[in-house]
């Protein structure tokens, strides 16, 4: 054990480290050791993502969370999106000291607010997301629907002190998924919502914000 912070990055559906390196960025700088893995099947070709299960995407994670608490005796914690729920997991099974929540993925929004991002994204000339989207296997999606009914519970089983963020203006994630997570949360548990913010929330008006918080909330528990 070297004694130095250290803190665990776990990304997003179909997503890659990219959605966190950003956050990463920003903890490296303030002396955490960072790793912002790529979960099995991700941030490649499509069909990678096929061709994996959910319980790969969190066996993967708990090797690392292993290695990790290992080498520092505890980490720090952070979950975007799908990753959230992943962290929530890892967090009732390792010694994790502080766990930051990013756009966790409960529940989807409704059908109005997708279609109002949708006609957003093509106005901005952000096709290549909905295409991203629409192209993600079915198998991948109902791997995910899986994941997200096995590991929702765990939330209720949390006593790590846990930050919750959320974008105001999410079109993926409900907001309301934070306030469901909140009323849940066994131990403390400090919640905040971005006004300016949509979903990849490491790249919004609000990033900034986001970033000086969690590292707050991390450096709070050093006191």
């Amino acid at each position: 054990m070297n004694g130095k912070r250290a803190c665990l990055l776990l990304h997003g559906f179909t997503g890659g480290p990219y959605e966190l390196q950003p956050l990463a960025d920003h903890l490296a700088s303030r002396g955490w050791t960072c790793r912002v893995p790529t979960l099995p099947g991700h941030d490649g070709p499509l069909r990678d993502l096929y061709r994996t299960r959910y319980e790969e995407w969190v066996l993967a994670a708990a090797a690392i969370a292993a290695e990790m608490t290992e080498r520092h005796g505890s980490i720090d914690l952070v979950g975007f999106s799908m990753g959230g729920l992943i962290a929530a997991y890892l967090a009732n099974r390792f010694p994790v000291r502080r766990l930051a929540l990013l756009s966790a993925a409960v529940h989807y929004v409704s059908p109005a607010r997708f279609v109002r991002n949708a006609v957003r994204v093509m106005r901005d000339g952000e096709t290549r997301v909905l295409r991203s989207k629409r192209e993600t296997p079915v198998g991948a999606v109902i791997e995910f629907a899986k994941l997200v009914r096995t590991l929702k519970p765990e939330f209720a089983r949390l006593t790590t002190p846990t930050f919750i963020a959320h974008g105001e203006l999410d079109e993926v994630v409900h907001p309301r998924s934070a306030i469901y997570i909140a009323s849940r949360v066994k131990g403390e548990k400090t919640m905040t919502v971005y006004p300016q913010s949509r979903h990849m929330i490491c790249f919004e008006p609000d990033a900034s914000s986001v970033f000086r918080h969690v590292e707050r909330f991390f450096t709070e528990g050093d006191r």
